[in-house]
């Protein structure tokens, strides 16, 4: 009986061509746009999931009344934490945002030399390995244990020291905290792409516990409670009550700190440091939630897609088996056989379907993960547990469609199925229209929700941003052989850069657009502050008095800051700059009314001098930050605005120059513009991703709209013989055929455009500066859907019409 059935089952496959190539190629399609996005759904889940110490480890967060979260906080927080709540088993402190600087491998004055930056290497806690399950290779498994030592990882000992081993090496430092000799105490396995800690170099975080190696910056004192800049990780007890803890920590630190009593203590599970509980937390997290549900909607959508075309072609076809089912059925065949024969067909079509599946997945893994920057294959679904789902949502699928047709096809008299009433019945007919609105539905709503994506990328890429990025090029200051000549130095290189007849323009600075300003603070008011004033934060920037016009700033009011003043130091500045934003958070009326008044921080007063027009510092996804410029001169960046033809030839000029001046120093740099723009990376990877899924899923539904078409047309082909017989035109056989379905489509812009709208809606809430939903939008996306509809029917329309009317009338 098997054989029998798998006998038919192949013959019906090959009799029916058209259907089975469609149906085969759309559910491929379909399933393996399903197991791509499940593999990235899968990545994201795994991330951070392999720590052995798991279930009782945390990250501690700082919350404000706005319920906006931030892992910075003061290093001298965690170990006052562990001495006072014997919950806390252990602690680690990570702190990258501080050590930036240049590495030199061997000999500090021979050595090669590489500049590192936040996302390289940070200093850590000797707990570090212990807390974390990252191998050590080689080397002491408490390799940071002491001041001065390192740690490493595989990919950098072979970067900085060939085939040798790293362990015993020393590696020089130059940054902020001057010059440190350390020592490789370890060699380390890469951390894995499913860890949100990635760092190639380990510094020992007890080096800054001594204050002779804080080089004058008091700010980093490991017991102080006033500067955020670190993060902390704590191990609980395994019995602990981390709700509870948290209640504990609330009412120290109010008694610690009264006038952070705003802030609230949290600690967040590390499983969920990457993706967040639920859709209502609040905690920061480093992936987003959100976009991993609406990836697994839009997999699970375009797969649904491709199994309403199976039953639309299945059931449409039913005409050409109604005899064999009514024969059958005639000679004994009961309604059970039927179904297992029907079910039997779509097994191995699913089967085949399936099969094709897995060679597009592995075909086209690479590209995929090339477009994405994952490293995700088939194997990370079973790792993080998904497998299940995924085999759950195709079985039900795949048992729902072919169980319908199954017993659809089975389910009528001999007589009826000997007539082929099925495919003319208002039953079979309204199930097959129904199923072509949803695919058009959601066909049209994802091209609708693209081309949002991509008007809100190019408004961010191209809106005004208050500045003129172009030609601006940015130079990274030197830190290696900082001795007695340097300020010399410095002022001999920003002369002779200033006398090169292709820059137009110079400035230094220590905070440029595009990245981080020097800091947030807060307790900056008026002399006068009304409650609650000293606790708004304010973005610091240093500039020079170069840095407005060489950024192409406006000044609002009054005037731009001094040369004069950039020579004072931290501690005897007097004066300062506002941006618009500021103006406002202070309470002054207007620009003009704060230009000349005083601000005050802490002790010190400040005059305002001038007022910069708002601009955006960072991505336009994010409100303005209120600003205050603090004039100084900074060596940290230098920024050149360039003529624009032979740029090679520049470039290598301002290294000449730089190299003559800063020996040891990579001459290291970046245009402004494109850093800018990397802002925007996550933006145009979704953008991608969307219009690869409604492509698909456009396409998918043609394949199942180009069937039914057919089918219609081989059902009415003795109509259009007689139309054409009787002198109707082209045009008008081709309204024929495709009046019904154009229709269809139109009924899917009805349902899909309020669809899109609220998707669209929703996700554009997330940004501070955003397009307008616009009308045209969602009727382009409807007037798309409609005319590749219509070229997708008009294919099988044109191949009716130019039959010969005489054959089409001898057609059975």
């Amino acid at each position: 009986m098997l054989r029998n059935y798998l006998t038919l089952a192949f013959r019906n496959l090959f009799k029916n061509k058209i259907s089975s190539g469609i149906n085969i190629t759309g559910l491929a399609l379909g399933i393996a746009t399903f197991l791509f996005i499940l593999e990235y759904i899968s990545f994201e889940r795994s991330i951070n999931q392999f720590h052995r110490n798991l279930p009782t480890l945390y990250r501690v967060l700082i919350q404000d009344r706005s319920r906006f979260s931030t892992d910075l906080i003061p290093p001298g927080l965690a170990p006052l934490l562990k001495q006072q709540f014997g919950e806390i088993a252990s602690y680690c402190r990570t702190s990258g945002g501080i050590i930036h600087g240049i590495v030199t491998t061997g000999d500090p004055k021979n050595g090669k030399s590489f500049r590192e930056g936040d996302q390289v290497m940070t200093m850590v806690d000797r707990s570090f390995f212990e807390l974390f399950s990252f191998p050590i290779l080689a080397g002491s498994k408490q390799p940071l244990d002491q001041p001065f030592t390192v740690a490493i990882s595989e990919s950098y000992a072979k970067k900085y020291f060939g085939n040798q081993s790293p362990v015993g090496q020393l590696l020089t430092l130059n940054n902020q905290f001057g010059k440190g000799v350390y020592k490789v105490t370890a060699m380390y396995q890469d951390f894995p792409a499913q860890s949100d800690i990635q760092y190639h170099l380990l510094f020992s975080l007890r080096t800054l516990s001594i204050e002779a190696n804080l080089n004058g910056n008091g700010w980093a004192k490991l017991d102080n409670l006033d500067n955020n800049f670190s993060t902390a990780f704590v191990q609980l007890a395994p019995k602990a009550d981390h709700h509870a803890l948290e209640a504990k920590i609330e009412a120290y630190k109010n008694q610690l700190k009264p006038e952070a009593a705003d802030a609230r203590i949290q600690l967040q599970p590390l499983r969920y440091v990457h993706l967040a509980a639920s859709l209502s937390d609040p905690s920061t997290t480093t992936g987003n939630l959100k976009f991993i549900y609406v990836l697994g909607s839009l997999a699970l959508l375009i797969l649904a897609i491709a199994w309403f075309n199976y039953i639309n072609l299945s059931t449409a076809s039913s005409l050409k088996r109604a005899k064999e089912v009514g024969v059958r059925k005639v000679i004994g065949a009961g309604r059970s056989q039927l179904i297992h024969q029907f079910f039997g067909e779509y097994l191995l079509l699913n089967g085949l379907s399936i099969v094709l599946a897995l060679f597009v997945v592995i075909g086209c893994q690479h590209f995929f993960n090339q477009l994405i920057g994952k490293p995700l294959s088939l194997s990370i679904i079973p790792k993080s547990g998904l497998w299940g789902f995924g085999l759950l949502a195709l079985s039900i699928g795949s048992v729902a469609s072919g169980g319908y047709v199954a017993f659809s096809l089975s389910g009528f008299q001999p007589i009826q199925t000997l007539k082929g009433v099925f495919a003319r019945t208002g039953r079979g007919l309204w199930v097959r229209r129904a199923l072509v609105v949803f695919q058009f539905s959601i066909s049209i709503a994802l091209i609708a929700a693209t081309v949002v994506f991509y008007r809100q990328l190019h408004y961010m890429q191209h809106k005004e941003l208050g500045m003129n990025l172009a030609q601006l090029l940015v130079i990274r200051g030197p830190e290696v052989n900082r001795d007695s000549s340097f300020s010399q130095r410095t002022t001999a290189f920003q002369q002779q850069l200033q006398q090169l007849s292709f820059v137009e323009q110079f400035c230094t600075s220590s905070s440029i657009p595009g990245q981080w300003y020097n800091f947030k603070a807060a307790g900056i008011t008026r002399p006068n502050p009304k409650p609650n004033d000293d606790k708004k934060s304010y973005a610091i920037a240093s500039v020079d008095h170069r840095f407005v016009p060489t950024y192409g700033m406006t000044m609002k009011e009054g005037r731009n800051i001094t040369a004069a003043m950039c020579t004072k130091s931290w501690n005897q500045v007097s004066q300062l700059m506002l941006n618009e934003t500021a103006v406002q958070q202070l309470g002054f009326s207007s620009a003009k009314e704060a230009v000349g008044q005083r601000v005050q921080w802490g002790t010190q007063r400040y005059e305002v001098t001038g007022v910069v027009k708002d601009y955006h510092h960072q991505s336009v996804q994010q409100a303005i930050d209120p600003i205050i410029f603090i004039p100084q001169l900074s060596d940290y960046y230098s920024t050149v605005r360039l003529t624009s033809d032979r740029m090679g030839d520049k470039l290598k000029q301002l290294e000449a120059l730089y190299q003559h001046q800063f020996p040891g120093n990579p001459f290291d740099f970046f245009f402004v513009d494109e850093n800018y723009n990397r802002q925007y990376e996550t933006e145009q990877k979704v953008r991608t991703l969307f219009s690869i899924a409604s492509g698909l899923a456009i396409l998918i539904a043609c394949l199942g709209l180009f069937g039914l078409a057919a089918f219609t047309v081989e059902q009415r082909t003795k109509e259009i013989g007689i139309r054409k017989v009787l002198g109707a035109s082209m045009p008008s056989l081709l309204g024929l055929i495709s009046t019904d379905f154009i229709k269809l489509v139109l009924l899917a812009i009805v349902i899909g455009t309020p669809m899109a709208w609220y998707a669209a809606s929703r996700w554009l809430a997330d940004f501070a500066y955003k397009i307008e939903l616009s009308w045209w939008i969602f009727a382009g996306s409807g007037l798309l859907a409609v005319a590749i509809a219509l070229v997708t029917i008009s294919l099988q329309s044109l191949k009716a019409a130019w039959v010969n009317p005489v054959k089409a009338l001898r057609t059975d």
